[in-house]
């Protein structure tokens, strides 16, 4: 697709978009005519923007701050509204106090079989603080690190407020996860408390987390006190071994804890190419007043909308989630099981059960229900106003798809990339410009983002480095107690500067396209290109579903281009078919110089729970090369069929 058919199939906000936005109502408040000018307020006066916008999103705090932002320590540990305390969870609560809040829904949980609990705002912060309570009761304490290991719900959202509320700190468990993996964060962190389930449903059959956490506890010594989420096993409760609904029972006494904006409230385990994986640090002060922002000026995320993203509780999405709708006074659905279960109109259902204003989901999923269109849009979606996808690029194709298929054509679908270790966007949309298809139609404000070429200058119109030239509200507070490696992975390639792994490209109009991680570039013919690019390319063809793209060592040509390829449903070709028709396609779209060195068809590719798709994995085990960090992998048998194409 040229870049003139982006522009022609770009979605235009009507002027009653613009007019009944979140983004309009910020710009009132700030004094300012466009958004081109709040954006240069967020950025030259971000003390300015970012008073208004707490304002806006009514944040909670027991004392004011005094500054905005301290660098004495260096833009790499910066300071948040210095002089402020507050404990976040407090601007969750709030709604409890509002008349017309109050008894609206907080959460509504849809389990896999059909199972549906709600909770109002009342009732939320009475859990809560009954929750907090009896975790105090236990002896868990203020900095205190807890494991949370559960299923999207109800209790894994009161569990999380919970910890916060009490100053502890939680610390996400992918419901997925292996014993090592679990065993490698709770020791890292040093936790002294755990807060699993037993077990949950996925595509119809019980998972059982029990075994795994039993185990992983055994070597994990610190660990003092468990406290079990179960479906009435037998369990031998005592003093360090709890039950779940009794703690929530205990009679609710105090207040949340006063915190720093600086103090912790999570540290959430991220996923290196190499060595054990990085605890990114999120403070009360810094995560949730940009997911806080993010809701209301990326999602326009209003009072009494519904919100559902489904999402693991173990990562980063969790969390985003949650805080998306609950600051701001919007109902939160959860779905914990599969997407395509009983069958691929699941998301749609969903949709028309909850009357779902704003939805999200990964491009994996998203390429999935195109995959399987007759039944993916048979529930009735008219309750969208807005659509959401993040968490690895997506081809303009897919992008426009979901935009017709859940959005009627009418809604916009807004591009959203960060990072565990970055809260929020640093890149998204707003409703206020034009989108394009796969793109970003602005830097999220006050992120003082740029595409920057291995010097650090500027470049426009072809691919660079994306970076940020200062400290900004949502970034890690270092990685848990590792300096050094939180230096090393984002302020030293080019220093005084963040960079953040990912290849970018922005034109001239300001619209940002994601070409992939950095460190999965392939260069061939003398030129860097990014994976995604060739996805994008490679999946315009009907027979493909998914499509991997890496660069392996090559002793003539210094890299090669090697692609993985699951055929659509349906197909019944050969593979040198596909090969042929995949080589005629890219010598079109790209030049013979891209033309795949080898293609590879598989049923399924590397991907984390997520759905994304673990490239650099590929890379690693396709060339012998030691895989690293497996603990976010979901299907372990994709590695062998990679292993077999690299023995052929």
């Amino acid at each position: 697709m040229s870049m003139s058919d982006y522009l022609s199939n770009a979605w235009q906000p009507t002027p009653d978009d613009i007019a009944s936005s979140n983004v309009n109502a910020l710009m009132e408040r700030l004094g300012v005519g466009s958004y081109d000018a709040l954006l240069a307020v967020s950025n030259a006066q971000p003390e300015v923007y970012w008073q208004a916008v707490l304002d806006f999103c009514g944040v909670v705090w027991d004392t004011g701050y005094r500054t905005y932002l301290d660098t004495q320590a260096g833009s790499e540990f910066p300071k948040w509204f210095v002089g402020g305390r507050l404990n976040w969870v407090k601007s969750v609560l709030q709604w409890a106090g509002d008349p017309e809040l109050a008894q609206h829904d907080a959460v509504v949980a849809e389990r896999e079989d059909g199972t549906i609990v709600r909770v109002t705002f009342a009732d939320l912060a009475t859990r809560v603080a009954a929750f907090a309570t009896g975790l105090k009761a236990q002896g868990i304490q203020r900095g205190d690190r807890v494991g949370l290991l559960m299923e999207n719900g109800i209790e894994a959202t009161v569990t999380l407020l919970a910890i916060a509320w009490s100053g502890a700190i939680v610390v996400p468990l992918f419901s997925g996860f292996g014993v090592d993996a679990i065993v490698s964060r709770l020791s890292s962190c040093s936790a002294r408390a755990l807060v699993a389930t037993t077990g949950f449903h996925r595509r119809g059959k019980r998972v059982d987390t029990r075994k795994l956490v039993d185990e992983a506890l055994t070597r994990v010594p610190a660990v003092e006190t468990v406290i079990w989420k179960h479906a009435n096993e037998p369990i031998d409760f005592h003093a360090r071994v709890l039950d779940w609904q009794t703690l929530a029972r205990t009679r609710p006494e105090g207040e949340p804890e006063s915190m720093s904006p600086d103090d912790p409230f999570m540290v959430i385990y991220t996923s290196g190419t190499t060595g054990k994986p990085k605890g990114a640090v999120h403070t009360h002060g810094g995560f949730p007043l940009k997911i806080a922002h993010d809701a209301a000026v990326h999602f326009d995320v209003r009072r009494g909308d519904v919100f559902c993203w489904p999402a693991d509780m173990g990562w980063i999405a969790g969390s985003l989630v949650m805080s998306s709708a609950l600051m701001r006074g919007a109902t939160l659905v959860c779905y914990d099981g599969a997407p395509d279960f009983p069958d691929w109109s699941r998301m749609s259902r969903l949709i028309e059960r909850h009357r779902i204003t704003h939805f999200g989901s990964a491009p994996t999923l998203i390429r999935g229900l195109a995959a399987n269109a007759a039944l993916a849009a048979q529930g009735d979606v008219s309750s969208v106003r807005l659509l959401i996808t993040a968490g690895e690029g997506i081809d303009p194709e897919h992008f426009s798809w979901f935009q017709k298929a859940f959005g009627g054509g009418r809604r916009p679908v807004i591009n959203y990339t960060g990072g565990t270790e970055v809260s929020g966007a640093l890149l998204s949309s707003v409703v206020v410009r034009p989108i394009s298809p796969g793109g970003f139609n602005t830097a999220s404000p006050s992120v003082a983002v740029d595409v920057v070429d291995v010097h650090g200058e500027t470049v426009l119109g072809s691919v660079g480095e994306l970076a940020i030239r200062r400290p900004f509200v949502g970034m890690t507070h270092s990685f848990w107690q590792d300096d050094e490696r939180y230096l090393d992975s984002y302020w030293r390639t080019i220093p005084g500067m963040w960079v953040h792994g990912d290849l970018a490209l922005r034109r001239e109009d300001g619209t940002y396209f994601l070409l992939g991680r950095s460190d999965d570039t392939i260069k061939l013919a003398g030129k860097r290109v990014g994976p995604a690019e060739i996805e994008e390319v490679l999946l315009e063809l009907p027979a493909i579903a998914e499509a991997a793209a890496i660069g392996v060592d090559d002793p003539v040509k210094g890299q090669k281009l090697v692609v993985f390829l699951v055929p659509a449903p349906g197909w019944r070709g050969e593979a040198d078919e596909l090969q042929r028709a995949v080589c005629a396609h890219i010598d079109v779209r790209l030049g013979r110089p891209f033309r795949p060195g080898v293609v590879h068809a598989v049923t399924q590719l590397p991907k984390t729970r997520s759905s994304k798709i673990m490239r650099r994995v590929i890379r690693s085990v396709y060339s012998g090369l030691p895989a690293g960090d497996l603990s976010a992998l979901d299907n372990p048998a994709a590695l062998d069929e990679i292993r077999l194409a690299a023995a052929r």
